[in-house]
């Protein structure tokens, strides 16, 4: 089992969380859960909408069997997927804690500001009071509807999950976020393959390819550090064994601020992907 340098969040509860974390969006096995747990990935992100709790609750419980992992070395986040009432909500809760195969849930988001998300969050509110939950938040929540929504809230969320990669850096929402102690964690920091395709992708970019240079790292690890050195949590998806080792081994050098002032010129502060919220 691979020896993995982490770094961690205190989340505005007293939770500690690793900063970077494995996406498993469209992963649907527990062989590829696994391999990222052997590379030192602890964190690990899921959602009902995904259909894969289960799959990363039997892999995170083989780890545990067979590793010597314990259960609180692990960071499960998962989202409640669905416009649900209170009590639906509290149906939902209990779903993924079962899919899960776990006792409490590490961190619960509302995926997105759906027209019940009081309600559900209400519900949320419930079980961590309980214990089964150890930390709650939201997903997709913007600027606008962070404000609204925060109004309501008796535990003000410890993570707002968005779209966040360096042309959508999301500094106002964070500065919003900010007196609540709500921390952002980016989801497709690489904005999912759809700009690093393209010829003028950032995965193109010289003056982001002179600093990967000068760490003798890619240009993905510079923009993972980018984040997490800011203090952003991040999970970006990885399905090939390289990729994730990669993903990874990225705490051991530190961007300059010269250097972050650069990466924070290619903010356009717009979604790349045509749904939005």
């Amino acid at each position: 089992m691979q020896s993995t340098i982490m770094q961690y969040v205190t989340l505005n509860n007293g939770i500690k969380m690793p900063i970077l974390g494995f996406g498993t969006y469209s992963i649907n096995d527990s062989h590829t859960i696994l391999e990222a747990i052997s590379y030192g990935y602890r964190l690990f992100d899921t959602a009902q909408m995904y259909g894969n709790e289960h799959k990363v609750g039997t892999a995170i419980r083989e780890a545990i069997d067979k590793m010597e992992i314990k259960r609180e070395d692990f960071f499960i986040t998962t989202k409640l997927s669905n416009n649900m009432n209170f009590q639906e909500a509290k149906k939902g809760i209990e779903f993924s804690l079962k899919s899960l195969n776990s006792s409490y849930i590490d961190l619960i988001l509302i995926h997105e500001p759906y027209p019940k998300a009081k309600e559900m969050y209400k519900a949320m509110e419930t079980y961590y009071k309980e214990g089964k939950l150890k930390a709650i938040g939201i997903s997709n929540f913007t600027l606008h509807t962070f404000k609204e929504f925060i109004k309501t809230c008796e535990i003000p969320p410890a993570i707002n999950q968005c779209e966040t990669h360096i042309y959508y850096q999301q500094a106002a929402l964070l500065q919003t976020m900010k007196p609540y102690g709500t921390t952002l964690e980016s989801w497709s920091p690489f904005i999912a393959g759809k700009v690093s395709k393209n010829k003028n992708g950032f995965f193109n970019d010289s003056a982001l390819a002179k600093i990967a240079h000068k760490y003798n790292k890619s240009i993905a690890q510079i923009i993972l550090r980018f984040f997490t050195q800011q203090g952003i949590v991040t999970i970006p998806k990885a399905s090939k064994k390289e990729h994730m080792q990669e993903n990874i081994d990225i705490f051991n050098f530190n961007l300059t601020k010269e250097e972050i002032k650069t990466i924070k010129t290619f903010d356009k502060n717009a979604t790349q992907f045509s749904w939005g919220y």
